[in-house]
């Protein structure tokens, strides 16, 4: 028996109690936890914006140790120190192997349908968008973990499965940000927070970060933020007033998920220049532009999934800018809990306070 925090129905409080984990099956490696790092996708995979069977063990960003593997299983090793991969690629299907986009895999999730634990009672467990990084162990498919390079710390390693990842790639990959742009990022949570710290390893000339919180400043601007706006009513133009020639940034990257900072985020991006939408957003929030703006802004809008990133190319990528200073992984953490204190952390999240929420194990 491991403990867990389970979310026994959409929209329930998580209960921490203790769960009935399997031997690992073939193909499948069992994990202990260091951290997990608590995302707003949980929250949306909690309240039902994204669907999840329950009960379920949420938590996607997770770093540990192996303990055991399962037959086939002969990459990896116990004692090997892991970052879980929520999007694990299959390498065969059309976006893996004819497109060369594996962050679109088709079976990337076909984990979470399937029950990979027990209650006490002996009710299947689902495990949160294939990982259920929010228990003392977990049992992954083996294309779910990434060995960890030398040298980062296991506990802040679990950023690199979620956070760092999508933000260095919204950056690095979908964005492109070129040397001397400006870039505003809206939403300075776990995710912003990488954001910023990627704009500047980028070379962004200016970095303007936005939020509906005054008190995110400081570490905004810590993470390479060179400018902060207060969301309210103007906030498109308020960026765009911060920028040369007043026109707006060459670059605007929401990572919110919501509708109105989907329009002030194009709305604050010059003519001609890009915007990117990491956030994820609930399926009645709408955003409407007319076919006039389009053709007369000429921008571009795209969405943005985990960064555009291949984390098996990327990972080895953001370890060595961690380990030569260029990246900080322990900047976007803003609070260290056990995980009795993950129902705070969700608390946080829906009141817009603070960076990443990390649970400690």
């Amino acid at each position: 028996m491991v403990r867990a925090a389970v979310l026994p129905a959409v929209s329930a409080p998580l209960k921490v109690t203790s769960i009935a984990l399997p031997e690992p099956g073939p193909g499948q490696v069992r994990v202990r936890l260091a951290a997990a790092g608590v995302c707003h996708s949980d929250l949306s995979l909690a309240n039902g914006t994204l669907r999840q069977p329950v009960p379920a063990v949420l938590g996607h960003e997770g770093a540990g140790t192996v303990v055991a593997v399962g037959e086939d299983v002969l990459d990896v090793a116990p004692g090997d120190r892991v970052v879980l991969n929520w999007a694990p690629n299959c390498g065969e299907c059309h976006f893996c192997a004819q497109l060369s986009e594996p962050w679109l895999c088709v079976r990337a999730n076909e984990a979470t349908t399937t029950p990979y634990a027990s209650t006490r009672s002996g009710d299947g467990l689902y495990p949160g968008l294939s990982v259920a990084a929010f228990a003392e162990e977990t049992i992954v498919p083996r294309r779910a973990v990434l060995p960890l390079p030398a040298g980062v710390p296991l506990e802040d390693a679990a950023l690199l499965g979620c956070a760092m990842l999508t933000g260095y790639g919204a950056v690095h990959h979908s964005a492109r940000v070129r040397v001397g742009e400006s870039v505003a990022v809206y939403g300075v949570g776990g995710v912003g927070l990488a954001t910023l710290q990627s704009a500047r390893l980028a070379g962004a000339g200016q970095v303007i970060a936005v939020d509906v919180s005054a008190e995110k400043e400081e570490m905004a601007r810590a993470a390479g933020a060179t400018d902060y706006v207060v969301a309210g009513e103007k906030t498109a133009k308020a960026v765009r007033g911060l920028t040369e020639g007043g026109f707006g940034a060459d670059v605007a990257i929401e990572c919110v998920g919501r509708a109105a900072t989907v329009r002030a985020a194009w709305d604050s991006t010059r003519r001609g220049g890009r915007t990117t939408v990491v956030g994820i957003g609930g399926k009645d929030e709408q955003v409407s532009f007319s076919a006039l703006e389009i053709f007369h802004f000429a921008r571009e809008l795209r969405g943005c999934v985990y960064g555009d990133s291949d984390p098996a190319r990327d990972v080895p990528v953001l370890a060595q800018h961690v380990r030569d200073g260029r990246l900080e992984l322990g900047a976007l953490v803003t609070e260290r809990v056990g995980l009795e204190g993950i129902g705070e952390a969700f608390a946080a999240m829906r009141a817009g306070r603070g960076g990443r929420t990390l649970v400690v194990f």
